[in-house]
C-alpha cells in the first residue's frame, strides 16, 4: 500500500511540472490555481494526512504537506532546484504569517499560558487534590468518564478553553480508572467543538451569525440572521449525535473497532497508552510534583481555574463591546446590559483568542501569588514552574503553526474551491442537505478548518437551496448542515488545531486519537445522514428524526459495541 501511495504522490508531483509555467502569472489567487492545478491542489492535504498515518510524525507531515505546496506554487518549468529553494523560503514566510495573525498569535500565546498554569497548579497540590475528590465520587469508569462529559458540557463557550482545561484536570482521575487516553482524547474532542458551535451563547456565533446574514442577503431576503441560527440547532444532527453517542457508550460500557481496543489495553493491562505511543505532553515530571510539606487542597485548583473561566466570561463580555460598532447595537445593551441579547452580541463580537490569552496569564498570576501566599514556594520557584509549564507546550505550538500555515497554503492554490467545483453538481433537492454535509466534511477533514469551509460553502448553499426549494425550512436545514459538515469534518481531522488540542489536552498519542476517533466520528456522521439528513431533506418533521436518530445510535453501541471487560 505504501508503495501504491508513493508512487501515486510521485506520478501528481511528476504532472505538477507541466502546470506549474501558468502559475507564474498568477500565483496569489485561489480561484486561478485551482483551475490551473485542478486535481493537484489535493497534494499537500493528501501527503499531511497519509504521511501523518504511515509515520506517526505529525511534525514531519504537516512540514511535507505545507512543502509541497510552496513547491507547487513556486516551480516553474523544470527548474526543480529554484522551486526547492524558493519553496523553503515560502514555507518560512508561511509560518511567519501564520503567528503573525493576532487570532493566531492569542491562541499560540493561551497555549502556552495555560501550560504555564496547570503546571502552577500541580505544584500546587491542586490536580491532586481534585483528582482525589472526584475519585470519592467518579470510582468507576463509567462515573469518571461521566464527570469529563459534563464537565465538558459546562465549558461550552469556547473549544479551545475546553480542551486545554477539561483534559489536565480530568486526566489523573480517568488515569486511575484505566480509561484509557484515546477515549479520555475523544470524550475532549466531541465536547469541544460539537458543543460550542450549537451554542446559544459562544465565541462561534458572531462568525456563524454573520455568514448566515451575508448568504440572506444575497437572495434578497430580510430575515433574523441569529433567528435563523437558532432554527438551525434542531438539524445539527452530527452535532447532537456525537454528544448522545459519547453518553451511551458510557452507561453501557461498550466499545468497538480500535477504541475498544485501546480500553480493552487500558482495563486489562493498566496501560492508558499504548507502547509505541507519544503523548502530544509531556507527562507530568518530578519537578512538577508537590513539595513533601505542601497539603494538597482543591482550592489550589479551583480558584485560578476558576479565574480563568470568570476572567473569560468577562473579557468576551467587554472585548466585544468595545468592538462593536453599531450605535444603536450599543444603546440597546447599554438599556440592558444582562439581557440575553447583550450577552449574544458581546460574547460575539468578542476576540476569543486574545480574551482567553488574557484570562489564563491573570489566572497564572494569580496562581503564583497563592503559591507564595500559602508558602508552597518562593516568587522564582514560581516563575520557573511556570516556564517549565511553558516548555511543555512548545510541540503543540510548533503543529498549530505548521497546520495553519497548511491551511495557508491551501487556500493560495484553491484546494477547497476545486472540491467545491467538482463535487456540487446538480442534484435532487432531497439529496442537498446530504450532498452539503458531504462537501463540508470533506473540505474540512482535507483543510482542517471548520470556519473557512463555513465561509466557503454557505455563500454557494444558500442561494443553491432557495432555488430549488424556496421553503424556509428547507433553507434553514441546507444552513445547518454547512454549519454541521464543517465541523464533523474538523473533528476528525488530523491536521485541525481542535483535534490538535484534545490531544495535548489529554496527552494521549495524536495519530492514535485521530485513528480512533475517526472510527467513531465516521458512524455517528452515517446516522446523522440516514436518520437525518436524508428523511429531512425528504420532509420528515424535526420531532421524528432526532428520536429516530438517538434510537439507532444506541442501538448501534448496544448491538455493534461489545463489553470492556474491567
Amino acid at each position: 500500500m505504501k508503495k501504491h501511495i508513493v508512487f501515486t504522490l510521485t506520478c501528481l508531483m511528476a504532472l505538477a511540472f507541466t502546470v506549474a509555467p501558468a502559475l507564474a502569472a498568477d500565483s496569489s489567487k485561489g480561484a486561478g490555481n485551482a483551475e490551473i492545478f485542478g486535481l493537484l491542489t489535493l497534494i499537500p492535504p493528501l501527503l499531511a494526512i497519509i504521511l501523518a498515518f504511515i509515520s506517526k510524525n505529525v511534525v514531519l507531515s504537516l512540514f511535507a504537506g505545507v512543502f509541497s505546496g510552496c513547491f507547487m506554487l513556486d516551480l516553474k518549468g523544470f527548474d526543480v532546484y529554484s522551486a526547492v529553494i524558493d519553496g523553503f523560503l515560502r514555507l518560512s514566510s508561511e509560518i511567519l504569517y501564520s503567528l503573525a495573525d493576532t487570532w493566531n498569535a492569542g491562541i499560540v500565546l493561551q497555549v502556552l499560558a495555560i501550560g504555564g498554569l496547570i503546571a502552577l497548579v500541580s505544584k500546587m497540590g491542586g490536580a491532586q487534590a481534585i483528582a482525589e475528590a472526584l475519585s470519592k465520587w467518579a470510582r468507576t469508569p463509567r462515573s469518571s468518564q461521566f464527570a469529563t462529559w459534563v464537565m465538558g458540557l459546562f465549558i461550552f463557550f469556547d473549544d479551545y478553553a475546553n480542551s486545554l482545561t477539561v483534559g489536565p484536570i480530568m486526566r489523573p482521575v480517568t488515569d486511575k480508572m484505566r480509561i484509557s487516553r484515546e477515549k479520555l482524547a475523544f470524550i475532549i474532542d466531541a465536547t469541544a467543538a460539537p458543543i460550542a458551535g450549537i451554542a446559544l451563547i459562544s465565541t462561534w456565533v458572531a462568525y456563524e451569525v454573520g455568514l448566515i446574514r451575508d448568504g440572506y442577503q444575497a437572495i434578497g431576503v430580510e430575515a433574523n440572521a441569529y433567528g435563523i441560527f437558532v432554527e438551525t440547532i434542531p438539524y445539527r444532527f452530527y452535532n447532537i449525535f456525537i454528544l448522545a453517542f459519547i453518553i451511551f457508550t458510557i452507561w453501557m460500557m461498550r466499545e468497538f473497532g480500535p477504541m475498544r481496543k485501546a480500553e480493552l489495553r487500558a482495563r486489562r493491562e493498566g496501560k492508558v497508552l499504548a507502547d509505541n505511543a507519544t503523548p502530544m505532553a509531556a507527562e507530568e515530571s518530578s519537578s512538577l510534583k508537590p513539595a513533601d510539606h505542601v497539603v494538597p487542597s482543591v482550592w489550589s485548583a479551583i480558584l485560578p481555574i476558576g479565574t480563568l473561566i470568570v476572567t473569560a466570561f468577562l473579557g468576551f463580555y467587554f472585548n466585544g463591546y468595545n468592538a462593536i460598532d453599531d450605535p444603536a447595537l450599543l444603546a440597546t445593551i447599554d438599556a440592558s446590559p444582562l439581557s440575553f441579547t447583550a450577552m449574544r452580541e458581546c460574547f460575539g463580537a468578542s476576540d476569543a483568542s486574545v480574551v482567553l490569552f488574557q484570562a489564563a496569564l491573570i489566572a497564572a498570576l494569580v496562581a503564583i501569588i497563592m503559591a507564595v501566599v500559602k508558602k508552597v514556594m518562593p516568587v522564582k520557584d514560581a516563575i520557573e514552574t511556570f516556564v517549565t509549564g511553558v516548555k511543555s507546550m512548545n510541540i503543540t505550538a510548533v503543529i498549530l503553526l505548521l497546520a495553519w500555515s497548511l491551511s495557508g497554503v491551501m487556500k493560495e492554490l484553491g484546494t477547497a474551491i476545486y472540491l467545491v467545483s467538482v463535487l456540487s453538481d446538480a442534484l435532487p433537492p432531497f439529496l442537498l442537505p446530504t450532498i452539503i454535509f458531504i462537501l463540508g466534511s470533506i473540505i474540512s477533514f482535507a483543510t482542517g478548518t471548520s470556519y473557512g469551509t463555513m465561509g466557503i460553502l454557505m455563500p454557494l448553499a444558500i442561494p443553491l437551496s432557495f432555488a430549488l426549494n424556496p421553503d424556509p425550512n428547507f433553507v434553514v436545514l441546507n444552513v445547518g448542515s454547512v454549519l454541521t459538515g464543517a465541523i464533523f469534518g474538523d473533528h476528525c481531522s488530523p491536521i485541525s488545531d481542535t483535534t490538535i488540542l484534545s490531544s495535548m489536552g489529554s496527552a494521549c498519542d495524536h495519530i492514535d486519537h485521530v485513528r480512533t476517533q475517526l472510527f467513531y466520528a465516521v458512524t455517528v456522521a452515517l446516522v446523522a445522514i440516514f436518520a437525518g439528513y436524508i428523511p429531512a431533506g425528504l420532509g420528515m418533521p424535526i420531532y421524528l428524526t432526532l428520536p429516530a436518530g438517538f434510537i439507532i445510535t444506541a442501538l448501534i453501541v448496544r448491538f455493534v459495541g461489545q463489553p470492556v471487560d474491567a
